[in-house]
């Protein structure tokens, strides 16, 4: 292989990674942010954008004996999709955890449920 064809190799590469570099996959409100409040103390959050698809999360090791791995979720914050990692925690004697999750609304919207303790 000569320098040339090592030059235009370079060349392509370059002008590809700023080509990809460039798109850039972001939702936006379609709709205004609008809150609701079903239960005292849970807001509830209504956005015109649909949720990404989950992350993939590598779960670590347990932090000590009985630890509860909780999944993270798509949240909304600052007008956008923004992901909650997820986290250990102590069970709760009596109770399972109802994990956040989104539901789409019947005039299209989507509603986040806040995730927690149920008995």
């Amino acid at each position: 292989m000569n320098s040339s064809s090592v030059f235009r190799i370079a060349a392509v590469c370059a002008a590809t990674t700023m080509a990809l570099s460039a798109c850039v996959v972001a939702p936006y409100p379609q709709r205004q942010l609008v809150y609701a409040q079903p239960a005292p103390g849970e807001p509830e959050i209504v956005v015109g954008v649909a949720p990404p698809v989950p992350y993939v999360e590598v779960i670590p090791a347990a932090p000590f004996l009985g630890a509860l791995w909780i999944n993270g979720y798509w949240g909304w914050s600052q007008g956008r999709h923004q992901w909650v990692p997820g986290r250990y925690e102590r069970p709760r004697s009596g109770y399972r955890w109802e994990p956040h999750h989104w539901v789409q609304g019947q005039h299209g919207n989507w509603h986040l449920r806040g995730g927690g303790w149920i008995r």
